[in-house]
């Protein structure tokens, strides 16, 4: 990837739940469905055609492209609710419950707060809020885009992009339970490089040492 080109950003949602999920679609362009994902695609198919509706006095924009040439980023958010003064509010679809482990709710955060700095950067007005919307449970969270989630944002960013620049795929991720709802888990077999590289560190040992 050359470093003139954007990022996009939906990988640094996969870079921050796997450095090694990102590197497998936006390095290698792999990619396979499983049960998550195909629940993800039934929800997005909502909200992924193009075109706005007036509801409780805000204009309601879906499916609209997103950029920060600050950033190098580009994608599009799900929807944008924009207040009459013209402040963006985006809300992003995700199936699922809103009641997820903290560690995964935070990749959809950082997600979040990169399409309000491209919504902010668009158009001028500070986007300090968001909202992800779970379509299990038909209920929003509040996202709070603070000067921390921003600052991760752009570090989350150049760290993606250092990677696809050097064209080198992450190791696994170490939090092996993130791998059981992954759909690339069978092209990462993580624990098969994890059996590997315990393999590699015990021929390091070597048992006679002792006896010299």
């Amino acid at each position: 990837m050359d470093d003139a080109d954007p990022l996009p950003l939906s990988a640094l949602q996969h870079w921050a739940y796997c450095p090694r999920q990102c590197g497998l679609i936006h390095l290698e362009q792999a990619f396979d469905d499983n049960l998550h994902t195909l629940r993800g695609n039934a929800v997005h198919a909502q909200v992924d055609r193009p075109g706005f509706e007036v509801r409780r006095g805000l204009r309601v924009e879906r499916a609209l492209p997103l950029f920060s040439d600050r950033l190098g980023l580009v994608g599009k958010a799900d929807t944008v609710e924009f207040e009459p003064d013209g402040t963006p509010y985006p809300v992003e679809y995700k199936h699922g419950s809103r009641h997820k482990a903290a560690d995964i709710a935070a990749c959809d955060d950082l997600q979040l707060a990169a399409q309000a700095l491209c919504l902010q950067e668009m158009t001028g007005h500070p986007v300090n809020e968001g909202a992800l919307f779970y379509a299990s449970s038909k209920r929003r969270r509040v996202v709070q885009i603070d000067d921390a989630l921003r600052t991760l944002v752009a570090e989350t960013a150049a760290a993606a992009r250092a990677m696809l620049a050097a064209g080198h795929l992450p190791p696994p991720t170490a939090d092996m339970r993130r791998c059981h709802g992954c759909s690339l888990r069978d092209r990462c077999q993580p624990e098969a490089l994890a059996r590997l590289s315990a393999s590699s560190d015990a021929d390091l040992f070597d048992p006679h040492d002792d006896l010299a």
